[in-house]
């Protein structure tokens, strides 16, 4: 479960003093007690599950791909640079990304097992991508390829 593999993770980078790692574990963490509050108001009592964490880590990292380029705009490159070191930890929990080719070959085979054939059944078509790749896929780089493939 995902949750151990913070706990470890945090434990070992503090064993290691690995002070960006520390303190990347710990906002996820952070994050997730903070989602598992807010699910236990929607009747989870057990919290959020893996698929949910994933799409957690992958907001995260989305998070910091716009910091980055907020602070190259701004002229603060130690500040990107921390931000690239966090996204490294963070996909460091998630399952491996698939690669453009992957990606564009997924695609096709989504469109064709739920028979889309035009731009109106890009909503299906994300659906079933995120279901069934949650936490391999960029959804933004998937969109923009159902966008090309159906458009």
């Amino acid at each position: 479960m995902l949750r151990e593999r913070f706990t470890d993770a945090l434990k070992q980078a503090m064993k290691e003093k690995d002070a960006l790692v520390v303190s990347t574990v710990r906002l996820v963490i952070a994050k997730l007690k903070e989602q598992d509050i807010e699910a236990r108001g929607k009747g989870k009592s057990d919290g959020i599950g893996d698929a949910e964490i994933q799409q957690m880590l992958q907001s995260m990292i989305k998070q910091r791909r716009e910091s980055i380029g907020l602070y190259e705009q701004g002229g603060r490159p130690e500040l990107a640079e921390k931000e690239r070191g966090e996204i490294a930890i963070i996909e460091r929990f998630l399952p491996k990304q698939l690669s453009d080719a992957e990606l564009e070959s997924a695609v096709k085979d989504m469109i064709a097992a739920v028979g889309a054939a035009s731009i109106k059944d890009m909503g299906r078509t994300m659906a079933t991508l995120r279901e069934r790749y949650a936490g391999q896929i960029d959804n933004a780089k998937a969109s923009q390829v159902v966008k090309r493939l159906l458009g």
